[in-house]
């Protein structure tokens, strides 16, 4: 495609030496590709409404911000795009895609409607944390001109099809918003993409961006502090969702990979590898880390075991909470593992 993306390259605005303050609400998101802010100069568009909120808050009034997945009754990884989405992106100046096969719902909507003029930042390449083959793949393939000239060739409906279900790639935890270096770096690109965009702005997009990053400090400091007390503690999962999070935290999943990526998947989880699941939870672990949003008889199962057995089970979620910022959400997911790990 012609759009400009951005990869992967050193950032550095520096985290101001602050008390973070948490729960600063940025831009809302908008509902069903709805626009939020009207009236700025810029266009953003997110894939979800979480790095729509982020965008917005860097962005502040300068522009305006529509979020495609804005609500957990939307899964990216079976959403089919609207005529609106699409009129959305066509006149979007930054678009923001997670990339790593979560969001390939974008990819047809980009396809559609390129333009020489709009930048697309792609989180999982900015994180620095794809695998090395894919992502000289990724770079290969916006950079070719070849490459723009192939997409041609598919017709919506191929791009469609290609979109359709959840392609992940081998190794790689595409759930990139609970690493808080990711969301710095992606604050980094976004403050910067502004600046260059809407130059008049850019002391208010460099200091909505340096309060973001003093925000992210602060929640690091607390894994941190989580990690000095409990490190390698055990903890199971129910799928990799919060696993930067958990990382972050010094702790130890102990879930079989065949529990959590069948879950991931949506298959059913073999009975050799559920009745591992239960034995661990057993053991006990410190905490059951569940995703409310894939749950099923097979998940609710492990929660009721965990629950029998005294362990605390802490919800994470793959879609912002309405009326949350991402700071807010984030703190009290910091929160709820503290309060776990206390008990």
């Amino acid at each position: 495609m012609n759009s400009r993306r951005r990869v992967p390259k050193p950032l550095t605005i520096a985290a101001g030496v602050v008390a973070a303050t948490l729960g600063l609400a940025g831009c809302a998101s908008a509902s069903g590709a709805e626009q939020a802010g009207a009236g700025g100069e810029l266009s953003i568009v997110a894939s979800t409404s979480v790095y729509g909120q982020i965008a917005g808050e860097i962005a502040g009034d300068a522009a305006s911000v529509t979020s495609i997945i804005d609500s957990s009754v939307n899964d990216p990884h079976s959403y089919e795009a609207s005529a609106r989405d699409r009129l959305a992106v066509s006149r979007a100046d930054l678009v923001i895609v997670n990339g790593g096969g979560y969001d390939a719902f974008m990819e047809p909507l980009l396809a559609d409607a390129e333009s020489p003029e709009r930048t697309v930042l792609d989180v999982s390449e900015l994180s620095g944390l794809l695998p090395a083959d894919e992502h000289e793949h990724e770079h290969d393939h916006a950079d070719d001109d070849h490459a723009d000239a192939h997409a041609d060739e598919h017709t919506a409906d191929e791009h469609a099809e290609e979109a359709d279900g959840h392609d992940h790639i081998e190794g790689f935890n595409e759930h990139l918003w609970y690493d808080f270096d990711t969301m710095r770096h992606l604050a980094e690109a976004i403050e910067a993409e502004l600046a260059e965009r809407s130059p008049a702005h850019a002391a208010e997009f460099a200091a909505n961006a340096d309060t973001f990053d003093a925000e992210l400090g602060a929640l690091e400091a607390r894994t941190s502090a989580i990690a000095d007390a409990f490190a390698e503690t055990p903890v199971a999962i129910t799928e990799p969702v919060p696993l930067y999070l958990l990382e972050a935290a010094g702790l130890h999943n102990e879930t079989p990979a065949a529990f959590s990526e069948a879950i991931e998947e949506g298959d059913d989880v073999a009975p050799r590898a559920l009745q591992e699941m239960l034995a661990i939870i057993e053991t006990p672990v410190a905490l059951l880390a569940y995703n409310a949003q894939t749950a099923s008889p097979q998940t609710e199962l492990v929660r009721e075991a965990a629950l029998a057995a005294s362990v605390p089970v802490v919800d994470f979620a793959e879609t912002l909470p309405d009326g949350s910022s991402y700071i807010s959400w984030m703190d009290d997911n910091v929160s709820a593992l503290e309060a776990a790990l206390a008990a």
